[in-house]
């Protein structure tokens, strides 16, 4: 067939324009279809970095912590490594000062929390990032840890300075360690801006919860799943909180308000599903 007033050169060149859109757009709906198979199973292929670690974690919070008489096989231990608080343009550390005891082998995961000071907010600079990706990395790289966990309540805010914080972060860590955050509730059930974070596993908090504790707790008693992904993994619980979700395949992290004792760590595995 013959395309009137169009010649032979300007014909060709029409089809390879057709084929480069016809390619652009192929290419845009395979990306499109890749992220949200990313969006849906992302989660848990990067909690496959956990894989193998145990179901049960102490929090070993800022006090003298004796956990030697655990079996490493079965729990493990987040302990608090630091805490970092952002004010104005400074970075100030204030490192673990009291002792904790683990047997040898256990599982140890570096808490670290980050606080802004609310009467004098930081400026979340680019420089003040590159200090706390510093001292992170720095806290990833103690003897003996498996784990790094970020505990920081960001606000709306500073969600844009958290979420190129762990980009940071997470470049810095050996390709095999896991990069654990603490989550708010309320963003678990609310918010899907912790869908495209680099981490492996965001813990809902469900205990103090605040202003949000009834409706989160009936959204767990009536059965209710988490809105983001990351949030169905792991679960955090406090010993005087206790809460139940549908899911018994979650890993457990369990904060006490008292230095932990043989009689407080059986209590606990005694209440986790087997």
């Amino acid at each position: 067939m013959k395309w009137p007033f169009v010649s032979k050169k300007s014909f060709a060149l029409i089809f390879v324009l057709v084929l480069a859109l016809v390619g652009v757009s192929a290419w845009i709906v395979l990306a499109r279809v890749q992220g949200e198979r990313v969006m849906a199973l992302g989660a848990e292929g990067r909690g496959a970095r956990m894989a193998g670690f145990p179901r049960l974690i102490l929090w070993a919070w800022e006090r003298p912590e004796r956990l030697d008489f655990i079996d490493p096989r079965a729990v493990g231990v987040a302990f608090l490594s630091k805490t970092i608080y952002l004010r104005e343009d400074k970075v100030i550390e204030r490192p673990r000062m009291q002792p904790l005891k683990v047997p040898q082998g256990t599982t140890l995961v570096a808490v670290v929390r980050i606080e802004t000071v609310r009467d004098a907010p930081p400026l979340l600079s680019t420089t003040q990032r590159a200090e706390v990706v510093k001292a992170l990395a720095e806290a990833s790289r103690a003897p003996n840890v498996s784990v790094l966990q970020i505990d920081f309540d960001a606000l709306t805010s500073e969600r844009e300075f958290y979420a190129k914080l762990l980009e940071d972060v997470r470049q810095q860590l050996p390709k095999a360690m896991p990069l654990s955050i603490t989550a708010l509730a309320s963003w678990c059930m609310d918010d899907n801006w912790l869908d495209k974070l680099p981490v492996d596993e965001a813990v809902p908090m469900l205990f103090r919860m605040g202003v949000d504790e009834k409706r989160i707790r009936g959204f767990i008693n009536e059965g209710g799943q988490f809105r983001s992904p990351l949030c169905r993994l792991s679960k955090g619980v406090s010993t005087d909180e206790p809460v139940k979700l549908a899911s018994t395949e979650l890993r457990t992290y369990v904060f006490h308000t008292q230095a932990w004792t043989e009689r407080s760590v059986q209590s606990v595995i005694q209440k986790e599903p087997k």
